[in-house]
């Protein structure tokens, strides 16, 4: 029994679990910069909540990536670092020049400045992204899939909690252009991590030259995916799932601000604790997904998800009271946390192993677009209902992919994906 703890807790001194942990770290960063961070910018400069809802369009590129993904995969850039490792020094050195440059816009002279910044900041953190999923799976051997995948959460988590919280605390003292230019700091974390990295295996050559390459890499996963019973259900259910969670998670920062909660508030509550709520709920989605199975969990984390909108409603009812905003935080943070590792296990068990990387790369671009296009909506549902009534709504936009849910486990059985 020591032995086999010893060998576990050995794979964690291995060098690829640092690596893991700084390009985690270099993903998360760009994320809040086109998200909360920039909605919190919005609000205090006098933005209309229209047009800050219609920021969540910024992060389209998160929901399209699959589209640039065969482009990233077949070529290499001309760096003398390899194709995956290549790649990630040329986006991450654009990522830097493009979150300084976000640093000198201002949305009250120019917001569509901000917003042209800010939609090739979420290019490039796109991008980034697209090549760190193909290079963890080609340098971790699968023994080691699970705790450099731990690592990457682990970085990513910690990167959202320093554009978030720590860029508000930044403002307090200093000001938004300090506070980005600071940001623009932290993807040098992923360059020193691609520099420590060994780059992954050659591919193959491509089949019978680029026509048939490009057939193969574009074509074939989509048609191995449409010959599954069931598999336009199966996409319904992919993209409706965050439904509620992508309404309501668009008009946070709004939402605070209009209760009058201060920003240094928001990133102690919002930052650290709920960044510790959400790796808790994380963790112990882990644990029901092992313990009572995939199908189970989602049905039950789904449902607390979804239930956790409600909290917004007390807390609209409280207005401002800290101990409700702790609370409301909390339960979301916790269960968000919660389905998420239902919900990742599902998507991993869709995909096919000739296709792994790109499927995946489909399935998450898909399950981002309902906070890329129809999230983009919740600033004017927000003023036509009014708080409450709003979230009232992002309650019941939950209940469709619930129903998908279960057509889908009537359909395929715990334990057998297909």
């Amino acid at each position: 029994m020591a032995s086999r703890l010893a060998a576990a807790l050995a794979v964690y001194a291995d060098r690829r679990i640092l690596v893991m942990l700084g390009l985690g770290f270099s993903a998360g960063a760009p994320l809040p910069l086109t998200g909360f961070t920039l909605r919190q910018w919005f609000s205090e400069s006098g933005v209309t909540l229209g047009a800050i809802g219609l920021t969540g369009l910024i992060g389209l590129s998160y929901a399209l990536k699959f589209l640039w993904a065969p482009a990233l995969d077949r070529f290499a850039p001309p760096v003398a670092l390899g194709r995956r490792r290549g790649w990630l020094v040329v986006i991450q050195g654009a990522l830097i020049a493009a979150i300084a440059a976000m640093a000198f816009t201002d949305p009250r002279a120019n917001a569509m400045q901000v917003v042209v910044a800010g939609v090739l900041v979420a290019f490039l953190s796109a991008s980034q992204d697209i090549v760190i999923d193909a290079l963890r799976i080609e340098i971790m051997p699968p023994q080691m899939q699970g705790a450099g995948l731990a690592a990457y959460i682990w970085g990513y988590r910690l990167a959202l909690l320093a554009t978030g919280a720590g860029a508000l605390f930044v403002v307090e003292g200093y000001g938004w252009r300090a506070a980005l230019l600071a940001a623009a700091l932290l993807p040098l974390v992923g360059i020193a991590a691609t520099l420590a990295a060994r780059e992954g295996p050659a591919p193959p050559p491509p089949p019978g030259g680029l026509v048939a390459a490009i057939r193969h890499s574009v074509i074939g996963p989509f048609r191995d995916f449409m010959r599954r019973r069931g598999w336009l259900v199966i996409l319904a259910f992919v993209a409706l799932f965050r439904l509620g969670e992508a309404l309501a998670g668009i008009m946070t920062a709004p939402f605070y601000r209009s209760l009058g909660f201060a920003r240094t508030e928001v990133a102690a509550v919002s930052g650290v604790f709920g960044l510790v709520a959400t790796l808790a709920g994380a963790g112990v989605g882990g644990l029901l997904v092992a313990g009572i199975g995939m199908g189970r969990s989602l049905v039950l984390t789904g449902l607390l998800q979804m239930l956790s909108n409600l909290m917004y409603v007390l807390l609209a009812r409280a207005g401002h009271d800290i101990s409700m905003l702790y609370a409301q935080v909390g339960i979301e943070n916790f269960t968000d946390g919660l389905a998420d590792a239902a919900f990742v296990a599902y998507l991993s068990s869709l995909t096919t192993i000739a296709f792994t990387a790109t499927q995946y790369a489909l399935l998450s671009s898909l399950a981002a677009l309902p906070l890329r296009t129809l999230g983009a909506t919740g600033g004017f549902l927000a003023e036509w209902l009014g708080w409450e009534r709003f979230f009232l709504l992002t309650t019941a936009a939950a209940l469709p992919a619930m129903g998908l849910m279960l057509v889908l486990l009537r359909w395929f059985p715990p334990g057998d994906s297909r």
